[in-house]
């Protein structure tokens, strides 16, 4: 008899006498405080070590500046304290979905504060823009055209351009929609789990969803990722649905999934090479009637999304090259570690639960496993170190590590490992990430629109300036802007002529330089009314003005100023709002003169 904590074991047979059941609860105290302290551990070791962390938005190093140890100590045991009460909970609760739908969503709201901090939100705001002023057939048209496509599909830009149209433009019902898709990845990862092994795996990866804090910052942002997640989960519960059962109806289903998940992102084309381990995995059972669905599932959708293609193939093909010339070889060097992928924005029990589920697969011989390991074995193989190229396989990756939290038998123990590693990300995100978040530039553009719509104007002109710390092109504080403003806005280029950077081919912001925003703001012409209010976005609060833009602001008075920093990012977006001066006034220009 092994004389361990058995940890990965069975209960022992002695468990029905008065010796065993001691035995058991000495037993389980030891899984228990063990558990306690490797939580522990974790979020202190990873605090020690944070300037590992390499990640491009929520580093350790950046989120935990000038914070003492006292901080971590105190989100672990508040996190592990938590977790201790609710360890005896049975899981899977009864209406596991239902449970898991409201919790993700209450976790996804809970960020709907967090500035758009990612520049690729101005593309897709435009694009949204465009639909909603234009109309479906225009947008159509014009996609790829007029409309600037730069390496997007059009999926996501256009069911966002649908709310705009028919809810109205405001990022709340943006939000409430990328909300609701997380939300539905969750319960998704609950039912693949369950269809390919049982409630407790699908439960576990559900939840361990909520264990990844980078991925709740990603939840309320007007990007493609969150949603191609969704679609990409959908395309393999769908699938496995259909080899498994058969029917018109999952078939039919599939066929759209996929379908529609091809049309999302071009990164999504790779995720859904995860058929392949499906077809293999159902084709052990029934060769034949496998072979043959495979057959209609990917022809129909090879089909319907052929009609896209054909379309615009012109656009298609130079985006290819596009991907092929410039972001391929990006990807060398717009890297983050798999350290802190893995680590740092992912709680360490999911890394190490993964790993070990490894093991535990070929020890059983289980052939399922392929398919929640196929997407991390791509990524590994292909040394795909960008989180945001990576979120699309955290449903499988959550899965893999549920496959390895089933082999703590120890119920408790596992409960609560479940619990330390949520629980404790989710302060991490809530109390960590979200305030650096909320300090960064970026909300500097949401607390603007919130003024100027409090502004007694009817149309608000809007000056950039130069970004003097990093090559981007400051018109996409623009787009952002609007997407914070309920007025009109007129854009002045013309006013600050710039160039592009040098190296600017090779660089992630090359994109900002070769999209125009002139077609999305025609109220910006060379004739504007001198009344009209200027919101100046800057980058630094000492940056001079160029002298047609003081010219322009000559007779303006300063009404509101926006500058908060996180002191971390080059891409900095401060905000001087100016109102024209009554009729008292003279010169009244404040700040930022130079």
């Amino acid at each position: 008899m092994s004389t361990g904590i058995s940890f990965f074991d069975a209960p022992s047979a002695r468990h029905g006498s008065a010796a065993g059941r001691a035995h058991r609860t000495s037993e389980n105290a030891l899984s228990l405080l063990l558990v306690s302290l490797l939580a522990f551990a974790a979020l202190l070791t990873l605090f020690v070590f944070r300037t590992a962390d390499d990640n491009r938005l929520t580093s350790w190093q950046w989120v935990f500046a000038g914070a003492d140890a006292a901080r971590p100590v105190a989100l672990a045991l508040g996190a592990i304290a938590v977790a201790f009460a609710l360890r005896k909970l049975p899981l899977p609760p009864r209406g596991a979905g239902i449970w898991l739908f409201g919790l993700s969503f209450a976790a996804g709201a809970a960020f709907w504060n967090e500035p758009e901090v990612i520049v690729d939100a101005s593309r897709y705001f435009a694009q949204a823009k465009y639909l909603a002023l234009h109309g479906i057939g225009a947008f159509a048209e014009a996609w790829g055209a007029e409309l600037p496509a730069w390496t997007d599909l059009p999926l996501v830009p256009f069911f966002y351009g649908l709310i705009f149209r028919f809810a109205g433009e405001e990022r709340l019902y943006i939000q409430i929609f990328t909300t609701l898709l997380f939300s539905g990845t969750v319960v998704l990862t609950y039912r693949i789990g369950k269809e390919l092994w049982d409630d407790t795996v699908g439960f576990y990866g559900a939840a361990l969803l909520l264990g990844m804090p980078y991925l709740l910052t990603q939840v309320p942002l007007m990007l493609v990722d969150v949603p191609a997640m969704f679609l990409i989960a959908l395309a393999e519960f769908t699938a496995i649905k259909a080899f498994k059962l058969g029917g018109a109806h999952w078939i039919a289903a599939a066929v759209a999934a996929i379908t529609l998940a091809a049309l999302s992102k071009y990164s999504a084309w790779l995720a859904l090479t995860v058929l392949i381990p499906i077809i293999m995995v159902y084709a052990r059972e029934a060769p034949k009637r496998t072979l043959q669905r495979a057959i209609v599932i990917v022809g129909l959708a090879a089909a319907l999304f052929g009609f896209m293609v054909l379309a615009k193939h012109d656009l298609l093909i130079e985006q290819f090259r596009l991907l092929w010339d410039y972001q391929r070889p990006g990807l060398g060097r717009w890297q983050e570690s798999f350290v802190s992928t893995f680590l740092f924005q992912i709680h360490p029990f999911i890394a190490a639960a993964a790993a070990y589920s490894l093991y535990a697969a070929i020890r059983r011989k289980d052939l399922k496993y392929a398919i929640i390991g196929w997407l991390l074995a791509l990524a590994l193989l292909g040394q795909i170190g960008r989180i945001r190229y990576l979120i699309a396989l955290f449903p499988m990756l959550a899965l893999m590590a549920a496959y390895g939290l089933r082999e703590i038998r120890n119920s408790e123990a596992r409960a609560f490992a479940l619990f330390c590693a949520v629980l404790s990300s989710l302060a991490v995100a809530f109390f960590a990430y979200l305030p650096f978040l909320q300090a960064a530039s970026a909300a500097n553009l949401q607390k603007a629109g919130a003024h100027l719509d409090a502004l007694d104007a009817q149309l608000i002109e809007v000056i950039t300036l130069e970004q003097t710390s990093v090559g981007i092109h400051p018109a996409m504080s623009v787009a952002l802007l609007d997407l914070f403003a309920r007025k009109p806005l007129a854009y002045r280029p013309e006013l600050t002529n710039l160039s592009p950077p040098e190296g600017i081919n090779a660089s992630p912001l090359r994109f900002t330089w070769e999209y125009s925003l002139r077609r999305h703001y025609p109220a910006a012409t060379a004739h504007p009314e001198r009344e009209t209010a200027v919101a100046l976005i800057l980058s630094d609060p000492s940056q001079p003005l160029p002298p047609r833009v003081a010219q322009r602001l000559e007779n303006h008075c300063l009404a509101g100023e926006f500058m908060a920093s996180e002191g971390v990012f080059g891409y900095q977006t401060l905000v001087r709002i100016y109102r024209p001066a009554s009729g008292g006034e003279q010169r009244c220009l404040h700040g930022g003169t130079g």
